[in-house]
């Protein structure tokens, strides 16, 4: 077994009030000590998980590994769980619960051998959980309620996830003090699910009210921007992307092309463009992530594109120009 000690940089991990830094405010985020306890000594397999200045604890559990799970001491206190998996659609699926210490000792634990023995309540195909409770079981009723409810509509708003519960966990009443609290301990946990493998908590675009209006070369969200006129369709696309650590992300209100040419359009962004949600002007109503500049800018013209020279600051450097840039300060 290994213990080891992460120093992570988390930028699309960050709390309300630093993620406003990475657009001008030039405060630097400070780095996360975290302790990761590989269970089962591989990577795949169990893993304890403990932030410094938190008392929260996370096991991340493989559902082929629960059986192994009948000793861990944390798992038998109230806290809340996630199911996921990979399901058959366009987004990953995500389950809520929660669960209260009972009266046979068992908390979590009971609960995710429930959804192990009756796959139909949650997520029948779920692959994995992740369970949050703290290491001084001091979560109750009315806090693990709120805690179910508050994450539940974090994942709704992330829009990363297909948040499964048939219903709107119910979020009970607490006190002013006591939700600042919880408020508290949701930042940590949403630090350590995204470290853990999933972005259940992150929209593709943070911060969406606040914009880059002087674009800033060494910003990882630089915004870029294309408008051209297309031939086939006679329409002008404009679109604008956003740069960030996961790929390039066109961003809901570009206009794309109405039509595709089905010989110089790559798979990637054919296949993007059929499942886009557009409106009757062909608006993109959601965020949509590419792996590179160029399916990106295929997907907003529909047809051969060269993202490095299609995509341009507000200035009018490409993005050729700004990593050509960026390579010459390293």
């Amino acid at each position: 077994m290994r213990d080891i000690l992460v120093l992570a940089d988390l930028l699309n991990l960050q709390t309300d009030e630093h993620r406003a830094n990475d657009y001008g405010g030039g405060i630097a985020m400070a780095g996360k000590n975290m302790n990761y306890f590989l269970m089962d000594s591989i990577p795949n397999g169990r893993i304890k998980c403990t932030l410094a200045n938190w008392t929260g604890v996370a096991y991340k559990i493989p559902r082929i590994k629960l059986v192994d799970c009948k000793n861990i001491d944390y798992l038998k206190q109230s806290g809340v769980y996630f199911l996921f998996s990979k399901g058959d659609g366009d987004k990953p699926l995500v389950y809520v619960g929660q669960s209260g210490t009972r009266k046979n000792g068992e908390g979590i634990l009971n609960r995710l051998k429930e959804h192990h023995a009756s796959p139909k309540q949650g997520l029948e195909d779920w692959y994995e959980a992740v369970a949050f409770t703290t290491s001084n079981n001091i979560f109750g009723a009315t806090e693990i309620s709120w805690l179910e409810n508050r994450f539940f509509a974090l994942a709704l708003t992330a829009n990363r996830y297909e948040a499964k519960n048939g219903n709107e966990p119910n979020a009970g009443n607490v006190t002013e003090e006591k939700e600042s609290e919880l408020e508290e301990y949701v930042e940590y946990a949403k630090i350590v699910m995204g470290v853990l493998g999933h972005l259940v908590f992150v929209p593709l675009v943070q911060n969406r009210t606040i914009q880059n209006t002087v674009c800033n070369e060494t910003d990882d969200y630089l915004e870029f921007s294309m408008e051209q006129k297309m031939q086939n369709s006679g329409m002008t696309v404009k679109a604008q992307c956003k740069r960030s650590s996961e790929g390039y992300i066109v961003l809901r209100g570009s206009v794309i092309n109405s039509k595709t040419n089905e010989k110089t359009c790559s798979g990637v962004a054919k296949k993007a463009r059929e499942k886009a949600k557009v409106d009757e002007n062909n608006i993109l109503l959601e965020d949509v992530l590419f792996s590179s500049p160029s399916a990106a800018s295929m997907f907003v013209t529909g047809a051969s594109s060269n993202g490095y020279t299609a995509w341009k600051t507000a200035e009018g450097k490409t993005l050729k120009d700004v990593e050509t840039s960026e390579a010459e300060e390293i």
